[in-house]
């Protein structure tokens, strides 16, 4: 059956909703498939591109067309933009279950990246990606996409899902990366395996020269030399959006000093005595939550990550990451120290000046990791062997052997 793709209308949402539902059930924890009202804000949008396929018929009886579903929309797909980070993410993929085997998902992923790239405006486009089948891999590695890295237990959809991380960057971008010094040791596998995967070169990334220590106990991180000792007061948690974003404002007036794109924090933690104030992005529905920017700095929540987790765990998250520059090694070792693997590298993520410069996705999960269902395409292989290397070191650290 042939498909006309054209962009979204707000007389679409309703059967943008049933097709949805009908690939998701009751389980989409996206707005973007499900809020009628934010649908229709995305739709109108000048930062969002939103494309739909719809089935032709053509020469066919009045009967023939409703059995095949006249007026049903066979697939979805768009891709929001942040203009300020230059940076866009493909979300809401999706094909009717009887559409499927034809090849739509990859006609619409390559139409709305085309859409969104032609602006000039972006300089990279990633995806979070579903792992239950490797389709959806496949798809994005045949549009251009890079694997990135994945995230154990980052979803709740049909139950608790990891995803990977896609991304795929506009012409000479990558040419233009800043280049990359010493890392934090727990790192290391990482960009390696990312190296392997993508052929994006990250040199001879190494650990910076330092006395080497006993890693912590994963229920009890010990403070980098020189830090406060762990934080054991309960966290405050703010729910309170509006006021949540004017204080972030307020506390970081230079877009340059909140990256952190497509997200906006509807959340703040702080200890009682206000040392730092760690500003998040929380999902209940899908059981997530982004921690954003902390003030004075990432630095800041050395030794008291403890008490944030459960504060956001008992919010209902059972999944935190966060987003690093790979240069910030004392941020990253501030979260390394409480537990966070290094989960993904997004190289050329941010662009300042006329260079680019690579950035790191922690995460840290509350859920037993299962990856029995999961399915791991070649591209990710390397990343899964790097995430259980960093997993092991962090959580089951070798016995001392008795001399």
């Amino acid at each position: 059956m042939t498909v006309t793709i054209a962009p979204a209308t707000p007389q679409d949402v309703a059967q943008l909703r049933q097709l949805y539902f009908d690939v998701y059930g009751h389980g989409y924890p996206v707005a973007l498939g499900s809020d009628p009202a934010e649908m229709r804000r995305l739709i109108d949008d000048p930062h969002t591109h939103w494309l739909t396929a719809r089935p032709e018929h053509t020469e066919r009886t009045d009967r023939t067309a409703r059995h095949e579903g006249a007026g049903r929309l066979a697939g979805s797909v768009a891709v929001q933009t942040d203009p300020g980070g230059r940076i866009g993410k493909l979300v809401g993929l999706a094909v009717h279950p009887e559409q499927r085997g034809g090849g739509l998902a990859g006609r619409l992923t390559a139409a709305v990246c085309a859409d969104a790239f032609a602006t000039g405006a972006l300089d990279s486009i990633y995806a979070t990606v579903r792992m239950v089948t490797p389709g959806p891999q496949q798809v994005f590695a045949r549009n251009g996409f890079q694997a990135l890295g994945l995230m154990p237990n980052a979803v709740e959809v049909a139950g608790c899902e990891s995803l990977a991380l896609f991304a795929r960057h506009a012409d000479g971008v990558l040419a233009r990366r800043d280049g990359v010094g010493p890392v934090p040791g727990a790192l290391v596998p990482l960009l390696e395996a990312a190296r392997r995967s993508t052929g994006v070169e990250y040199g001879r990334p190494h650990a910076p020269d330092a006395p080497a220590t006993d890693a912590p106990a994963a229920d009890a991180p010990a403070p980098p030399a020189g830090q406060s000792a762990p934080v054991t007061a309960p966290m405050e948690l703010i729910t309170a959006p509006g006021f949540v974003r004017r204080r972030f404002l307020e506390l970081f007036p230079d877009p340059g000093e909140r990256f952190f794109p497509l997200h906006l924090p509807n959340a703040v933690l702080t200890p009682p005595d206000g040392a730092f104030e760690a500003y998040a992005d929380l999902d209940r529905a899908a059981a997530s939550c982004s921690l954003i920017a902390v003030h004075p700095s990432p630095a800041a929540v050395t030794g008291a990550l403890e008490p944030l987790m459960a504060a956001v765990t008992r919010a209902g998250a059972d999944y935190v990451e966060t987003l690093l520059p790979l240069a910030d090694t004392a941020g990253l070792n501030a979260f390394l120290a409480a537990g966070f693997i290094p989960s993904a590298v997004y190289p050329a993520m941010r662009r300042i000046g006329d260079r680019f410069h690579d950035y790191v996705v922690l995460s840290r999960t509350s859920r037993q990791i299962d990856f029995r269902a999961t399915a791991v395409s070649d591209r990710l292989q390397p990343y899964l062997q790097a995430y259980l290397t960093a997993w092991t070191s962090t959580y089951l650290p070798l016995p001392e052997v008795a001399p």
